[in-house]
């Protein structure tokens, strides 16, 4: 992962880490995200979503496998026939997306409110586990203050 193109990515990533939800591998992802979830255009659409076709082609196809893109770059989309066959065909799928939201949805096949739960449980279960560590951090010091007054 690397550059805008990447930033929907690493937060994808992040979110399923938190909501502990794995996310599905055979969907190759692309597009900027802006501070309010919003995915952006990008560059080079169709070569990376053709890069990502032959790798699948060369693996076998499942039907399952795709890309995942920015909504606003359809316009820029000139595909190889066979890309565009393929994705007639169920071969090969093509998700076109306006916010980091729907982009969860399609790649933990959960909903926004499912997902929204768990990341607030998970968080909530880190708050308690850090509260807890500095509660004890911190009586361990005052344990340790008091046998050294002694």
């Amino acid at each position: 992962m690397d550059g805008d193109s990447a930033s929907s990515t690493e937060l994808y990533a992040i979110i399923s880490s938190i909501a502990n939800i794995p996310i599905k591998q055979y969907i190759a992802v692309t597009g900027s995200v802006s501070q309010k979830g919003e995915i952006q255009p990008i560059g080079g659409i169709n070569e990376k979503i053709e890069g990502f076709f032959d790798v699948c082609k060369i693996k076998g196809f499942t039907g399952n496998q795709g890309v995942m893109m920015p909504i606003q770059n359809v316009k820029n989309l000139l595909l190889k026939d066979e890309v565009v066959e393929a994705v007639k065909q169920g071969k090969f799928n093509i998700y076109a997306i306006k916010s980091i939201e729907e982009g969860l949805e399609i790649l933990t096949g959960k909903s926004m409110e499912e997902i929204d739960k768990l990341v607030n449980e998970n968080l909530d279960r880190y708050r308690k586990s850090s509260k807890d560590d500095e509660d004890n951090k911190e009586n361990k010091n005052n344990k340790e203050s008091k046998d050294n007054d002694k």
